[in-house]
């Protein structure tokens, strides 16, 4: 049976001026620059196919790392997309069968080694060159080039009309796109494990409808780390911008253990919404990425 709570007398008081305090709290809050877009363009830098293709190579790459780990997918996977993974296990080990490659000690890669084969640049987190900033992203291997896909924002994403109140309290890292869906970043407290929750809900058997390593220290996608990327600064120009990309239905299923954003809601209409991070010129090793947080659109 449903209870209703109710609060002891004086309670509502006392509830009121905590709730007054967190906002006040959050209006005094570090002011953040402003990036203004034109409405004719949407606030894309590169195409929704290049965003698309980019995320592709990167996560096929991970997924064929870790095929010694994949035995239970392939299983509910049809034998076209078997074989789709099998011809590019024979381009990187023509020497072995599929069988047999199972059960052979592979060479494992970490994630940020196959981002740098993949893509040709690798980045991690570390303490930010910004006094006071804590965390920022580095790039820690190779070129990113201008246009690039450099990393994701990943979180639980609400659509405007849910519940993020309690989440939301003196939580730095919420992110709010064009059209007020908002998608959550933070790896700790109640946005935790509201994640965890929601990634647990949607799993179906084997296949995991999306990467919940980014709360941890072990992260399996490497470009799931765009929430550490800090403001830029009057000396420090943005180098980074997000780009929204709405994930398409097409998307293949065994891939998506490596998207790093779930939705609060379990909704079928809707596409899931991510965030990545383009380039705005290339960027050397050992640079530090800066973006814009708020977005004004015309």
């Amino acid at each position: 049976k449903r209870r209703k709570l109710v609060p002891p007398q004086g309670a509502w008081p006392s509830l009121h001026q905590g709730i007054v305090r967190s906002l006040k709290f959050l209006r005094k809050a570090k002011p953040r620059t402003l990036r203004y877009v034109p409405e004719e363009s949407k606030d894309k830098i590169i195409s929704d196919e290049d965003v698309l293709k980019t995320l592709l190579k990167v996560f096929q790459a991970l997924f064929i790392n870790d095929f010694n780990k994949q035995s239970d997918i392939l299983t509910v996977l049809p034998e076209v997309v078997k074989s789709k993974y099998q011809d590019l296990l024979s381009v990187q080990h023509p020497r072995l069968k599929l069988l047999e490659h199972r059960y052979q000690q592979q060479n494992i890669f970490k994630p940020e080694e196959i981002l740098y084969k993949t893509l040709g640049f690798s980045i991690a987190r570390a303490t930010s060159s910004l006094i006071s900033a804590g965390k920022g992203v580095f790039v820690t291997k190779g070129l990113v080039p201008k246009g690039a896909v450099v990393s994701m924002y990943p979180g639980t994403v609400y659509q405007k009309y849910e519940p993020i109140f309690f989440q939301s309290i003196g939580n730095p890292f919420i992110f709010r796109c064009l059209d007020g869906i908002l998608i959550d970043g933070n790896d700790k407290g109640i946005s935790k494990v509201v994640y965890r929750s929601c990634n647990g809900r949607d799993r179906l058997g084997p296949l995991k409808m999306s990467d919940s390593t980014w709360l941890t220290s072990e992260i399996h996608n490497p470009l799931a780390v765009g929430q550490y990327v800090n403001n830029c600064s009057n000396d420090r120009a943005a180098n980074v911008c997000y780009q929204e990309f709405d994930v398409p239905a097409v998307f293949p299923i065994e891939l998506k253990q490596y998207l790093p954003n779930i939705a609060y809601s379990y909704d079928k209409q809707s596409p899931l919404r991510c965030v990545v991070l383009v380039a705005l010129r290339d960027i050397k090793q050992g640079e530090e990425l800066f973006s814009n947080y708020y977005t004004i659109v015309s």
